[in-house]
């Protein structure tokens, strides 16, 4: 008697690999049915007994709105390029969330799911993308609020809008950018934890939300204010919703300094990834 042997009855093989691996992109689309359950999982544990539920995704920039709106529009009385303010930082606030958020989560993921980690093998990379993904879900919610108030305010968005959705897409980029290199260097120095939600703040006082960059001096002041990519996505929500001058110098640096973090952080995490499970 005869027995096959096909190469599906193989046994899985990991080996250790040295230097800086490649990235291997195309074991996240093997498990992408994985992908999906981690994404929905964290959508649904977020909410999970909350009484409220996603209705916290749109009582958190309106509660914001209206604040800046009394302390800067109406004491300050600072610019908004001829846009309502109220609108002109409600549009700012829906990418930041998106990209802060994100970038929480995505930042402590690893951390989180050590359990998971430790007893089975997949990309590890799953786990902060997840995180990021989830986000999309609080985004859309927000977003549909933001075309309400647009059509109280009675302001038409023109071609740009078509703009939108690669606006979107960058500031997830940028979320998982720095997200794959905290939830790396979180794995292996804790202070990462404590760090984060200082980071995102300081990073939330040096984007445009509040304020336009019209206040930013030019010159060497403004190169190093796009430094920071949510200046650029900011940027490009506002004049894909409001048209207006593009926003060309901080949009370039946006896409330069997301493109750097998202590929160096990266090839950082899979070169980590091996010592994930023992260090976790």
């Amino acid at each position: 008697m005869t027995s096959t042997y096909s190469a599906e009855d193989a046994p899985l093989i990991i080996q250790r690999s040295e230097g800086w691996a490649a990235l291997q992109l195309g074991d996240l689309w093997h498990y992408r049915e994985l992908l999906f359950f981690l994404t929905w999982r964290d959508v649904k544990v977020r909410y999970k007994q909350s009484i409220l539920g996603l209705s916290w995704v749109v009582i958190q920039p309106v509660v914001v709105m209206i604040i800046f709106s009394l302390i800067f529009g109406q004491f300050a009385h600072l610019p908004s390029n001829g846009i309502p303010y109220p609108i002109f930082t409600f549009a700012a606030l829906l990418p930041w969330l998106l990209f802060s958020g994100s970038l929480s989560r995505a930042g402590s993921s690893l951390v989180q799911n050590s359990s998971l980690i430790t007893k089975v093998y997949f990309p590890r990379l799953l786990v902060p993308l997840a995180a990021v993904l989830a986000g999309l879900v609080d985004f859309a919610v927000s977003l549909s609020v933001l075309l309400v108030l647009m059509i109280g305010y009675r302001i038409t968005p023109g071609w740009q809008l078509l703009a939108l959705p690669a606006a979107t897409l960058l500031a997830t980029l940028a979320a998982l950018g720095f997200g794959v290199w905290l939830s790396a260097l979180n794995v292996q120095f804790r202070d990462v934890q404590f760090v984060l939600p200082w980071f995102v703040q300081v990073l939330f006082f040096l984007s445009p939300i509040a304020y336009s960059t019209q206040l930013i001096p030019g010159g060497r002041a403004q190169l190093l204010y796009a430094l920071n990519p949510m200046v650029g996505v900011i940027e490009m929500f506002r004049w894909s919703l409001f048209g207006g001058a593009p926003p060309n110098q901080f949009l370039v640096a946006a896409i330069v300094v997301t493109v750097v973090v998202l590929v160096t952080g990266l090839f950082y995490f899979r070169r980590m990834e091996r010592t994930f499970a023992d260090v976790v």
